[in-house]
């Protein structure tokens, strides 16, 4: 599921040991106020900060008492020790607790944004024209390679004779040479080399001369130099702009539009220009959606549960809870699902539920365990009427497992307890065993004591996806990790794993304070990599009944070359928030919390906003008055199988749905799939 369950845990600590320390102190006076200090201090991301906490009377005066319980949330912020020792991992607003005599004390605490500690310049590789002018690139990172576009980026000129570039970073080339041009951020700098050339062009062409896309739809403009000999000039750098309502070009010379209508597209390169004209049509990829059953999952009392994750393969349906069951129903007829069995578990959460490719066995995770032996639990299926327990792993991920993915006889799981991957081996069924592990370096991680067992704080894995022998891992504030496990490109296998690639997002820049927001999870499709953040409030109630707002952008990767993955597209819907997608038949399958079921268009190459360039196909409001919160969407996840598409909401359950036919004339989105493919 969702870091939720580790928020709300954290917060846990505090409810639970303010009962507890009521309950103690019933006999005597109760504090009227906690204070603890520092309070309102600023600090730095890697600083160790000790904090008091006294209990006074309605007087003001002290009364004894210890300290029950400390916390610093968000957790991924900080963390704090059982003595109220608080490490500072991230920059934003901090939040540190502490409970005497049942009463709880706060004291607000800002980290700072560290200076950056590098400068990443885009490279340069064709030389300019004698008076052409171009903008620079460069990126500003902090020390654990967090990009840092709130810093700005100042250009010099080393060689301002061949080449002059201003405060905003356009450079105008004055004479053939080799000029080096600085960009500095703070303290940090790096050079960029510059070739300019004189200006050879006599006449320039672009290609194609018309296009006629739709909406989304990319067109790769080319632009053909030649000299006053009607000889091609190579190496020579062309520059793209593009007029019209909402278009953009890149410097590739691939253009994307947002919104139909007329444009322009003009390359540059020296004292000659060329233009194409375009005429972009409307998307129109919309397509009715129908809801073919539902399912409230429900106690034996009849009140209903929270649901979490959903597993579908073949004529089974398996719904996990945000509670001790785990769901198993037979959907052979999808519009009359019938329930087969119930799992249970010592747990409040079972986050995770899946099965192998051929069902004969299935994993499901454990967290917040009255035992604290969490872990993973395997099962076997094979008599749905009846399932029984095969074995269970806990004894090295006791703090909790929040995420499990079987790729053959492994299953990958995440550990709360250190925020690192643990490869269990379950080649024999009854005694898995761990084979591998691997974590992020993180020079502020620390491990915190949680309700029900130590925990990671600063170091965070969240989930994950084998496929085609590397591993995508949703690595919260550490973003996008690539891991060999078998496919042989970093010589990596599931016993040894070793590191492809990672890419850093920003969460403080993307999101501000007051949420808690990281990278969620991954799903590998074609030459794309579609990355979820997860952004919630900084304090919320995960049983509450009220609404819980929510963000959360899905980043589209292209890791054509998997060693530089980079960002090519966003999707995210305004009122709503990724959680769980899955790709197929050149469809994203997106549950987005508030803003319900979703189905959107990936078809082709994919770059910009996904969202705004009428890319959705179908929304399915999930909200039930019958749910757990009434009336309150609050979709978790989707999978599409055998033509129909199943969306699990934690209020209101799964709903079976499919796909109608297209709203416009001439739509040319793809087909509802016609069978689950695989198991991902």
């Amino acid at each position: 599921m969702s870091s939720m369950a580790r928020r709300v845990a954290m917060w846990a600590v505090v409810a639970v040991f303010a009962v507890m320390s009521a309950q103690a102190a019933s006999a005597q006076e109760k504090p009227n106020r906690v204070e603890v200090t520092p309070t309102g201090v600023q600090v730095q991301v890697g600083d160790k900060v000790q904090f008091t906490a006294v209990a006074k009377d309605a007087s003001g005066a002290t009364m004894a008492g210890n300290v029950a319980a400390w916390t610093a949330d968000p957790f991924d912020l900080a963390g704090s020790d059982e003595n109220g020792m608080v490490t500072f991992h991230q920059p934003g607003e901090v939040t540190v607790a502490a409970v005497v005599g049942g009463k709880t004390g706060y004291a607000h605490v800002t980290v700072m944004t560290p200076p950056p500690a590098s400068v990443e310049v885009t490279p340069l590789t064709d030389a300019l024209p004698v008076g052409a002018s171009y903008i620079l690139s460069a990126t500003a990172r902090s020390a654990n390679g967090d990009p840092r576009p709130d810093v700005t980026i100042h250009w010099q000129s080393k060689s301002p004779a061949i080449a002059t570039v201003d405060t905003s970073g356009m450079l105008t080339a004055v004479a053939p040479g080799t000029a080096v041009i600085e960009a500095s951020a703070g303290k940090a700098s790096s050079p960029l080399s510059v070739r300019v050339v004189a200006d050879s062009v006599d006449k320039l062409t672009v290609t194609p001369a018309t296009a006629t896309p739709k909406t989304g739809d990319v067109v790769h403009f080319t632009a053909s130099a030649l000299d006053a000999k009607a000889a091609v000039v190579k190496g020579t750098l062309t520059t793209w702009s593009v007029n019209g309502p909402r278009g953009r070009i890149y410097p590739d010379g691939a253009f994307v539009a947002e919104a139909a209508g007329t444009y322009q597209v003009t390359t540059m390169s020296g004292r000659r220009r060329a233009a194409a004209s375009i005429t972009v049509e409307p998307r129109n990829a919309e397509r009715s959606i129908e809801v073919v059953s539902h399912i409230q999952t429900k106690n034996p009392d009849g009140t209903p549960t929270q649901t979490a994750e959903e597993w579908v393969i073949g004529k089974h349906l398996y719904i996990s809870t945000i509670d001790d069951k785990v769901f198993l129903y037979d959907i052979s007829d999808p519009a009359n699902p019938k329930q087969l069995s119930m799992l249970k578990a010592d747990a409040r959460l079972i986050n995770d539920v899946s099965t192998t490719a051929d069902e004969k066995l299935g994993v499901f995770t454990r967290e917040s365990a009255s035992n604290r032996k969490n872990g993973v639990v395997l099962f076997d299926p094979s008599d749905p009427v009846n399932v029984k327990i095969v074995s269970e792993y806990t004894e090295t991920v006791t703090g909790g497992v929040h995420s499990a993915f079987i790729n053959t006889h492994y299953v990958y799981a995440t550990d709360d307890a250190t925020g690192s991957l643990r490869v269990i081996d379950f080649q024999d069924a009854q005694h898995p065993k761990e084979v591998a592990r691997w974590q992020t370096e993180s020079a502020t991680a620390v491990t915190i004591q949680g309700p029900h067992g130590l925990i990671s704080s600063g170091r965070y894995l969240h989930d994950l996806q084998v496929k085609d022998g590397l591993a995508y891992l949703a690595y919260w504030r550490d973003g996008l990790i690539i891991l060999d496990v078998g496919n042989g490109i970093k010589g990596g296998s599931p016993e040894h794993p070793k590191l492809v690639a990672q890419f850093h997002y920003n969460h403080h820049e993307l999101y501000g304070n007051g949420w808690l927001a990281g990278t969620h999870t991954t799903f590998r499709y074609k030459n794309y990599v579609f990355v979820g953040d997860e952004v919630f409030p900084a304090t919320f109630e995960i049983q509450g009944k009220g609404r819980i707002p929510v963000r959360g952008i899905c980043h589209v990767m292209d890791v054509s070359d998997i060693q530089h993955p980079k960002e090519v597209a966003r999707y995210e819907v305004p009122e709503g928030g990724v959680h769980n997608f899955w790709a197929d038949g050149d469809m994203l399958y997106v549950g987005d919390y508030a803003g319900g079921g979703r189905v959107v268009d990936i078809s082709g190459e994919l770059r910009g906003n996904l969202y705004a360039q009428g890319r959705e196909i179908a929304r399915l409001w999930t909200g039930d008055p019958d749910g757990f919160r009434p009336n309150l969407q609050w979709t978790w996840g989707a999978q599409p199988a055998g033509g129909l598409i199943y969306y699990n909401d934690i209020n209101s359950g799964v709903w079976i749905a499919r796909l109608g036919k297209p709203k416009f004339k001439g739509s040319t989105t793809a087909p509802p799939l016609q069978q689950l493919e695989g198991s991902e």
